[in-house]
């Protein structure tokens, strides 16, 4: 032994791993090293090896990836694939010319350089005297006491990679590695939080969530405390071990590794254990090459071509590719000689700023995932805040919403396909610093400097008595001139209403708000009404700028929800999607009367298009309603569900629409389909003591357990959703009220229907007729079969709606409901045929006496 060390300790050149002894005993045993164990010289080995986990699976060695030889780690290696798992050094590597040591003593390991300087230790993370050191067949390399008890632990700090079984805990996170062979930690992070998991860009730019992810399924809203993988999916997990978030992972196994890799992307592999010892991918993310905020370099445009992951990258107009030679990805710098402004530049004041505005459908990644900066602002303010700010690069400015987004920090690279109402602008630099040479020109130029400056001062204190004063008489004759007035069934606001009307509640992130004179001259005084029903009515209107809006009017809120109200307008005015009806503004009349402005749809609410000839046109619609085809009832399906998903995992906080129904699905020629009303049903606070005030919806498709006052979830939505779905196919209500004669209690619920023909293997049968079989049968069946999952009387059961958006895609399998636990629609049928039957014909209907089409009937009685 004696022989050995000797030997170790005189090779300059090489690693020597020693285990000193602390102990006089010698301890061994499978996966495990005890306390006067030596390993040997890595060049003697030639591996590096000296731990190996109990079935080899896992191995404890000093490795050099890639084979180069100028960067060496404490690694835990997997075995089969050469993956590594866990490096303890990864920002102090070991270099080929030092002698190096690695030890194990009472307070942990310890990696010394020739210098004896302490290159990496576990020495104060943890309490208690190490007895040995052990490698699970896990891939966890542990520091235990002599009671086998665990002290320090790999798996508490991740690298880049984690495997099936590991831990991440809120607040920890994976690091992405510079290149494969240089572990130094690079740009990209993986960070686990207590509501998501989210992969950021330097400073912390995020650019994708898991919750966002269309493979993914958000089961609850608790707080994350960990992310694990098993050998069925990855899961963000709470303290009683809830599901909050699920990814599914297919085909089963029993090890995954879940990397970031050094591009950005987080992979998860499985291990397949077959005689060639394969891997397979099965999650990506992102999936978009456009999506990964460095793809193309600073500022360049990433244009998809055919797939997901084939791209160009093309300067924006107005920019050139940088000839900068040390880099390899070229960015794009200011065509003129202005140059890019960059954070380390904005000390300098003698630097003025101008702004090139990038090309319209240019966007940038990381605006899907951050908060407006400044909401409720104009242009100009935008510009000047920017101009302000040291760490501004450049912004966003959303006209619809008067949104303001800073490129903040480090400007990554852009995507071509955004909405072309965000327009960016980034910050360039230009101008040269002024003469300070002689004392006397400085002087000279005070003059022309001030005299301007006191001026516009002056100027401007003048404009703002003038509008004060105007604004002041405006005010008064509103109350004189207005003051118990009504206009058309209009509420007529009082004096104090008035009042409360011009204050300014302190709500940050509020929308545009309208004075109610803008609104009542945009619709001229209320005159076309396109719609109504509990919540008051909707008015078509046109802007000054010309845009043609929807206004709508909701009535009698009560006065203690008024500012929480408002709190979640802010909350739904930056909520931007494409599937989404965008709310441009709102006008808070007092406490009896709330105006809200949406994009106009020119042809209606889905109901008007899918169930005629059955109702009659509505005259403020664009064009006679025509029978919808098979191919656009399932664009709007589609459409509609990713609008539903949006709501469910990619908003701050989960939105429960509370209201599914083909009467809150709007129509446009070119903005194609849009859900309307989100969000607003679980705000209202009704007055009426005698209504159940946490039942929102509309009678047909409530799920439930609005009905058993169980726990509502996104899964509410989804029973809802289903209802649609079947009316999509069917193209009539679900529920319909015609004479036990001619139809029978089951005939008259479409679900029960479904459901039977779905077991008889007649789902052909259940087709619109007006389409005249113009249908592929196998997508009908595939329709109700994703129909009826939904309509599973147990939330848990049903699909979410991510996973519901995967299946109408094609991109995953259509579950199989479970048919026996559908039996209670039949039951459940009663009670909505004979609500129906009360009622007899709709307030929604012709007047003509038919009974073909039935309005839904509220029951939250302010809807």
């Amino acid at each position: 032994m004696d022989f050995l060390l000797h030997h170790l300790m005189m090779s300059s050149s090489s690693f020597l791993i020693l285990l000193f002894l602390i102990s006089h005993g010698f301890q061994y045993g499978e996966g495990q090293i005890g306390r006067g164990s030596i390993a040997t010289d890595y060049n003697f080995t030639g591996t590096g090896i000296f731990l190996n986990s109990p079935h080899s699976t896992f191995h404890a060695a000093i490795c050099n990836p890639g084979n180069q030889t100028s960067r060496y780690y404490l690694c835990v290696v997997h075995k089969q694939t050469d993956t590594i798992l866990w490096s303890a050094n990864p920002s102090s590597p070991i270099t080929s010319s030092s002698s190096s040591l690695l030890t194990l003593s009472v307070s942990g390991l310890t990696i010394t350089n020739a210098s004896h300087s302490v290159v990496w230790s576990t020495a104060g993370a943890f309490n208690g005297s190490v007895s040995a050191l052990r490698l699970l067949d896990s891939g966890n390399l542990q520091l235990i006491d002599k009671f086998n008890v665990s002290l320090w632990t790999t798996f508490d700090y991740p690298t880049d990679t984690f495997v099936s079984g590991q831990r991440i805990s809120v607040g920890g996170f994976l690091t992405s590695f510079v290149s494969e062979s240089d572990l130094m930690p690079g740009d990209y992070k993986m960070v686990v939080t207590e509501t998501d998991a989210t992969l950021q860009w330097r400073a912390g730019q995020k650019y994708w969530a898991l919750s966002s992810d269309l493979q993914s399924a958000k089961d609850s809203n608790n707080r994350v405390s960990y992310m694990v993988m098993n050998n069925t999916g990855l899961y963000l997990l709470g303290s009683n071990s809830q599901v909050v978030i699920t990814v599914p992972l297919s085909p089963p196994a029993i090890l995954r590794f879940g990397k970031l890799a050094i591009d950005g992307r987080f992979r998860i592999t499985s291990y397949a254990q077959d005689p060639e010892n394969s891997t397979n991918n099965t999650f990506i993310a992102p999936t978009k090459s456009c999506d990964l905020p460095f793809s193309c370099g600073s500022v360049r445009t990433c244009i998809l071509k055919g797939s997901d992951t084939n791209f160009i990258c093309n300067c924006p107009s107005g920019f050139r590719h940088s000839d900068d030679p040390e880099k390899e990805v070229k960015p794009c710098v200011p065509s003129d000689e202005s140059s890019l402004a960059s954070s380390t530049s904005f000390a300098s004041s003698t630097s003025s700023f101008n702004y090139l505005r990038l090309p319209k459908g240019v966007g940038y990644f990381a605006n899907k995932f951050t908060s407006p900066a400044f909401s409720d602002s104009n242009f100009s303010n935008c510009q000047l805040l920017c101009s302000g700010n040291c760490t501004c690069l450049g912004f966003y400015y959303i006209n619809s919403s008067r949104s303001c987004y800073f490129l903040e920090n480090d400007l990554g690279s852009t995507f071509s396909g955004a909405d072309e109402e965000d327009i960016g602008y980034i910050k360039t630099i230009s101008g040269k610093p002024p003469s300070t040479t002689h004392a006397s020109s400085n002087r000279s130029n005070i003059l022309p400097i001030v005299l301007p400056s006191v001026a516009l001062a002056l100027l401007l204190i003048v404009i703002f008595l003038y509008v004060a004063l105007s604004r002041r008489k405006s005010r008064k004759d509103v109350i004189l001139g207005r003051k118990g007035r009504q206009r058309a069934g209009f509420y007529a606001a009082t004096e104090e209403e008035i009042d409360e009307d011009e204050s300014d509640l302190s709500i940050p992130g509020l929308p545009t708000r309208f004075t109610f004179r803008e609104l009542e001259e945009a619709t001229d005084g209320f005159k076309t009404c396109i719609g109504s029903g509990g919540f008051g009515e909707v008015y078509k209107g046109t802007l000054l700028d010309g845009t043609v809006v929807a206004v709508k009017r909701i009535s009698n809120i009560s006065i203690q929800g008024k500012k929480e109200f408002l709190t979640e307008i802010s909350v739904i005015g930056r909520i931007h999607h494409i599937n989404l009806v965008n709310l441009r503004g709102f006008c808070n009349k007092g406490t009896r009367c709330l105006l809200l402005v949406y994009d106009f749809m020119n042809r209606g609410s889905l109901d008007k298009s899918l169930f005629a000839p059955y109702i009659g046109r509505t005259e403020a619609l664009e064009g006679p309603p025509q029978v919808l085809e098979w191919r656009e009832r399932m664009e709007i399906a589609l459409s509609a569900a990713r609008g539903l998903a949006y709501l469910h995992v990619s908003c701050e906080n989960t939105i429960i629409h509370c209201d599914i129904k083909p009467e809150n699905i709007l129509l446009h020629d070119h903005n194609g389909v849009k859900i309307s009303d989100f969000g607003l049903a679980k705000f209202l606070s009704p007055e009426q003591p005698n209504l159940i005030t946490t039942m929102r919806g509309t009678r047909g498709y409530l799920a439930p357990e609005w009905l058993t006052n169980a726990s509502i979830s996104d899964r509410t939505d989804v029973y809802s959703f289903g209802m649609v779905l079947l009316e999509i196919v069917h193209g009539r209500k679900n529920c319909v009220s015609l004479p036990s004669s001619e139809m029978s209690e089951v005939e008259s619920y479409f679900p029960v229907v479904a459901l039977d023909k779905y077991e008889k293997g007649k789902c052909d049968e259940l087709a619109d007729p007006r389409l005249e079989r113009r249908v592929p049968a196998v997508e009908v069946k595939e329709m109700v079969k994703l129909s009826l999952c939904c309509l599973h009387e147990e939330p848990r059961l049903r699909p979410s709606m991510v996973a519901v958006v995967g299946m109408l895609e094609g991109r995953l399998p259509v579950s199989k409901p479970r048919v026996e636990l559908l039996k209670f629609l039949k039951m459940y049928s009663r009670e909505v045929v004979e609500t129906e039957g009360e009622r007899g014909v709709g307030v929604g209907n012709s007047g003509n006496g038919s009974v073909s089409y039935q309005s839904p009937v509220h029951v939250s009685g302010i809807r």
